[in-house]
């Protein structure tokens, strides 16, 4: 068995819902009636530029909704794409057990936008639990670009054999495993746990 020194965890769609995916960017089209396929294919154009901090929000915005006018303004948009974030708070309890138990190095491993980003961090006070956040916007490299992955382990000077990330895409976590790090497939918190148990991570909970 591997013994298991940090976690590496995505955000969208295991801590928290997804920042800024397809089905808010549909909702968004339908609130503010922008035409959905116009707006997604200006997305697709910025997407990368944006989510490794090569672009600000507000540059996002003027490329994709406000290259003409309209009856709304720019931060009630913005406002939209905050409103989006939700915790997941079963995984978020698990979370506060591994803080709690003083056993692991935990950091974010995630790609979003700065804006968006900070805002998370802020909102959910990410901080009470993450000691580092590797996300795109700051490492100017996105999963599942192998560069992210390997600036994660420089940074912290981590071997991968003692390390475990945590995403909800396959795709996301070919490169880590191929880098020797262990991978866990997030589905439910429930499952997650179970996984970690078998890795022999413990976290601080009644009974264990």
């Amino acid at each position: 068995m591997r013994n298991i020194a940090a976690l590496f965890w995505d955000v969208g769609g295991v801590v928290l819902s997804n920042g800024w995916d397809h089905a808010a960017r549909a909702e968004a089209a339908r609130r503010f009636t922008v035409d959905p396929a116009d707006f997604e294919r200006r997305h697709r154009q910025a997407e990368e530029e944006l989510e490794t901090g090569r672009m600000t929000l507000d540059t996002y915005l003027d490329q994709t909704v406000f290259f003409r006018d309209r009856p709304f303004t720019k931060e009630e948009f913005k406002s939209f794409v905050f409103a989006q974030s939700h915790e997941n708070k079963e995984t978020r309890l698990l979370l506060d057990e591994l803080t709690a138990s003083r056993r692991y190095f935990l950091a974010t491993l995630n790609n979003e936008s700065e804006e968006l980003n900070t805002y998370r961090i802020r909102k959910f006070d990410l901080t009470r639990n993450f000691a580092a956040f590797f996300t795109s916007c700051y490492l100017r490299a996105r999963k599942p670009d192998p560069l992210i992955y390997q600036r994660a382990l420089g940074i912290t000077q981590r071997v991968p054999e003692e390390c475990i990330f945590i995403d909800d895409r396959p795709a996301n976590l070919e490169p880590a495993k191929n880098m020797g790090l262990g991978t866990i497939l997030f589905r439910s918190a429930e499952e997650l746990r179970a996984a970690l148990s078998e890795n022999g991570v413990r976290a601080a909970f009644k009974g264990g």
